[in-house]
Formats: C-alpha cells, structure tokens, sequence
C-alpha cells in the first residue's frame, strides 16, 4: 500500500504545480486512473501545521510536500517587567510611609512619585520620556499636581535650549562642516586620542566666561564638534563602535563643562544668583574677578586631571593614531572649498554665538537666541523642519527634562527642600563639632543632594542661602564659604543625567550607557571635591580667602 505525507503550514503557500492544485481558499485534487476507494486512516496536528496521510485508493494525490513557514510570534513591546515593577515598587513604599513631622502630605507624595521617575529613569523599562509622562501622568492622577503644574516646566527655557542644541548638531552633520571642522582639529591635534579630548576641553574653557549657558557651549558648539570627530574617526552609535572614541570623548567633555561652568561668574546662568544670594547673606557679594582668581588654580588642575583619570578608566578603543594628522589633511583636500549650505551655516553659528555673548546687552536670552540661528537654518533650507521632527533624541529630551524640572520645582513649593535644609542645619549644629569639620557635612549635604534637582538654580534657590548661612553661624569665614557652595554649584552637575544644562545634551548623544553616566559621574564627583576643597584650600589660604 502506497502512502505519502501532505504537510500544510499556515498561510497556504500560493498556487503550486502538482498532482493537485491548491490556492489560499481550497485545494483540489485530480483523480487518477484507479478503482480503489479514498480513505484518510489518520490527521495528526502539530503546532501550526497538520499532515494528512494520502493512501492510493481511489482518488490518492501522488507523493508530494509543500511547507510554508509561519511567521513567528511577535515579540512583546511593551515596558521590561522587572524594571517597571521595580519603579512602581519604590513609588508605593513611599506613598504609604507617613510623611515626617513637618512635611505637607503633598510633598511626599510627590517626593514617592519624583522618585519612582528616577528609578524608572535609571532602569528604564520605557524610554525616558515615556517614563517621564507616567511620572506626570500619576502626579495629575493623585490630585498631587494640577496638569498645569505638571506641564509648567514645558514652557521652561533649558529644556527647549537642549533641544535646539540638537537641531543645530543637525546642521553641523548635514552640510558638512561639523566633519571639515573636525579634520582641522584631527589635522592640528589628532595623532592622539588624549589630544583631541583636550582640544576640545581647551575650546570650551576658552568659551566659557564669553557665553553664560552651559547648554549652548555644550549643545551649540561642542557637541557637533564630538560628534563628527567621533564619526571621522569611525565611532558611530548604534553599531557597537562607541567605545573607539565616542564614548570617552562625550563623558570627558561633559565632565570638564561642569569644571568650566564653575571657573567663571559668567560660566553658568545661575552664578550671578550665587553672588546675589551670597550679598544678602553675608552683606557681601562675589565679583568677576574675585570669583575668576579664586577658581583659577583648582578649575586648571581638575581641567587637566579629570580627563586623564576618565582616559584610564574608561579609555578609548584608539588611543594612538600616527596616521590621522596625514589623513585629516587628504580628506579635507577632497572636501574642497566650503559648500554654500556650510558658508550658511557656519554665518548662523557666528551670529547665535555672538548673540549668547553679548544678549545681555542686546537683552535677548540665549533660546531667543537659539530660535532666531534655528530660523535661519529653516528659512534657507539648511535644515528642514521634517528633519528637526525626525529628531527623536531631541523631543524625548526635552519631554523627560522638563518633567523632572517641574517635579523638582514643586518639590521646592510644597516646602520639602526647606524642611531638608532646616532639619540638616538642626542636625550638623548639635555635633559640636569644629567649623572645618561642621562645613565639610555641610559642602557634602549639599553637594549630594542635588540628585534631586534637574536644575542647578533651582537647587540654588532651595538651598543656598541656609546653608551658607548655618555655615557662618558655626564659625565659617562667611566670603570662604560663599565661594566654595557657589563652586559645588557648578561642579555637582556632573553627578547625572539631568543635574546641568550640558547633561541631557551629552547624554542625548547616546554614546554612554546610562548606568556608567551616573557611576563615573559619582567617581568623577569625589575627584573635583578632593581638588577643590583639598589644594583648593590651600590655594584659597594662600590668597586670603580664610
């Protein structure tokens, strides 16, 4: 008795030649020339498929197989459980701990819900902004906040700076100039990895006491710089390449723009609070030069000491290149002559820059600013606004920033940083202790406390004026202790993703994981306390400072 196997798979495979014809709605068989009659002993299932047994009886098919494989079952797209049960888990212990004596009911259920975001930030179950609208989502939710509150940080300047940072780097890329900007420097500098970190760490000090927004150096100016010599250099994200250049090259720069930001009064937008908050404080405020000398030595020293260390324990791929100088030069010969849509762009940066330098005077900010150089790229077709919405990293930035920015500024309201600042003031107080040992808590307290914040001036606003003033109250020379708070100020900032203008910028980049963002941000930060506060101290001793 002849037998053959028919496998079927689902979907049906399209009509085939065969002693048989099939098609996706029935299969017919031909008779053949036989008087036996047709029987079908057995159908055995399997998954996605069913095989029959043909006997040639009567009206049998002739041996034959057709498979058709099924397509495989689609992969779950939602969050990463253990993640989101982990955010979610940190919310809710939270929630249902009572509130300390002297924290509104309010604040701590925003304080649960602002921490249930980081974790989900850190852990990422969903991509950050989508982590960030939970986050909002549940704080509108809880009566917690009113949805104005929540979103009122949309309408905040940094977080749309960050993100015209990017459409600017888009440009650089685009039109090319970004890339003959970075051959010039691979050409100058480019025989080393290690010189071409501290070229750009060079470019950006040199900037910074000229143009007052960390985020515009960083996103504007530098960030493009990175990203193309990262990129010339064969370091691209995406493609298991970021360790070559890219990865160190953004951690070193960001890392060094909080030292830079520190190093000037004009560095960093909210210095002139420091000095501001300080004059009512102390009845004194802090100069230009003042702060410029004092921060002169430690700023130098951690400028050349921080991208050393990072360069040991998180090196590039490539560290010597002999050839790249000759290499930078042949590219830039094949480049040619500067395209008009370069010219265009690079007329654009002069013009954004020089308003960032002198908007004080002009009295236009430095996003106002930024929309008028982003405007000028669009009306010219530089950039196009299609390419601006294909900007993902850029809108997802600006969604998570501006969340964290709102939660942390409500934080502030509903008065838990005042109740921290005061219960920290109580505490170092009744230690008895010496006013070296009383300000060093103090500078630390307030130091680590700003992974809380999302923004270095509001943390100013929250917590400077008592603690500079608790300090001078156990015996701290009150000058001493205003400048080394408005230093930390700056230098905190390197401890996350969200601390400083600069960090989501960086980040945004998509070079360093997050998990090595935040742990060589909390190694770096013990780094710049030691240099500042250690030969810092000497350094102010010698001029006066205590």
């Amino acid at each position: 008795m002849a037998s053959t196997s028919l496998i079927i798979r689902y979907p049906l495979p399209k009509p085939t030649t065969l002693p048989f014809t099939s098609n996706l709605s029935s299969i017919k068989f031909k008779p053949l020339q036989t008087t036996t009659p047709l029987s079908f002993p057995s159908i055995k299932l399997k998954p996605f498929q069913f095989t029959t047994k043909l006997i040639n009886k009567p009206y049998a098919a002739a041996a034959a197989s057709t498979t058709t494989t099924l397509p495989p079952p689609q992969p779950w797209q939602g969050a990463k459980l253990k993640p989101l049960l982990a955010s979610v888990a940190t919310g809710l212990i939270l929630w249902l701990l009572p509130s300390p004596s002297g924290v509104p009911r309010n604040a701590w259920q925003l304080l649960s819900i602002f921490m249930a975001t980081i974790v989900g930030i850190i852990t990422q179950p969903l991509p950050l902004g989508a982590v960030a609208i939970m986050g909002l989502c549940t704080a509108v939710l809880t009566k917690t906040l009113t949805y104005a509150a929540a979103f009122s940080a949309f309408g905040d300047q940094i977080p749309w700076l960050v993100a015209l940072a990017f459409f600017f780097a888009k440009g650089f890329i685009k039109t090319g100039l970004g890339t003959r900007i970075a051959y010039h420097v691979v050409s100058l500098a480019g025989s080393s990895s290690l010189g071409l970190g501290y070229s750009l760490v060079l470019s950006e000090a040199l900037l910074a006491p000229a143009i007052p927004s960390v985020s515009a150096r960083a996103g504007g100016i530098i960030l493009p710089l990175v990203k193309s010599l990262s990129e010339a250099c064969g370091s691209n994200v995406g493609d298991g390449t970021e360790s070559k250049l890219g990865s160190w090259l953004t951690l070193t720069c960001f890392q060094t723009s909080v030292i830079s930001s520190a190093m000037f009064l004009t560095a960093m937008a909210a210095n002139p609070l420091c000095g501001t908050l300080a004059r009512g404080a102390i009845g004194r405020g802090i100069g230009w030069s003042d702060w410029a000398v004092a921060a002169a030595v430690p700023g130098a020293v951690s400028l050349v000491v921080v991208p050393l260390i990072l360069y040991v324990i998180y090196p590039p791929g490539v560290k010597n290149s002999p050839d790249a100088p000759r290499v930078a030069r042949d590219k830039l010969q094949l480049m040619g002559p500067m395209t008009l849509n370069e010219n265009i762009m690079a007329a654009t940066l002069f013009l954004t820059v020089g308003l960032w330098v002198f908007g004080g005077v002009l009295n236009i900010d430095a996003v106002t600013a930024a929309i008028l150089g982003l405007s000028v790229l669009l009306v010219t077709g530089v950039v196009t606004w299609k390419e601006c919405l294909a900007e993902g990293v850029a809108w997802d930035t600006l969604t998570w920033f501006a969340a964290l920015i709102a939660m942390a500024g409500y934080l502030n309201k509903y008065g838990l940083i005042s109740w921290f600042s005061q219960t920290v003031v109580k505490f170092v107080g009744g230690l008895g202790l010496s006013w070296q040992l009383s300000f060093g808590i103090l500078v630390l307290l307030y130091f680590y406390s700003h992974y809380f914040f999302a923004s270095g001036a509001a943390h100013i606003g929250a917590m400077f004026t008592a603690f500079l003033s608790v300090a001078t109250a156990l015996g701290t020379p009150p000058f001493f202790g205003a400048m080394v708070l408005s230093f930390l100020s700056n230098l905190m900032g390197g401890l996350t993703h969200y601390g400083i203008g600069s960090a989501p910028v960086f980040y945004g980049a998509n070079y360093v994981p997050l998990a090595k963002w935040w742990g060589y941000g909390f190694l770096i930060s013990i780094v710049n306390i030691v240099i500042w506060l250690g030969l810092g101290g000497v350094w102010w001793k010698a001029i006066g400072l205590w």
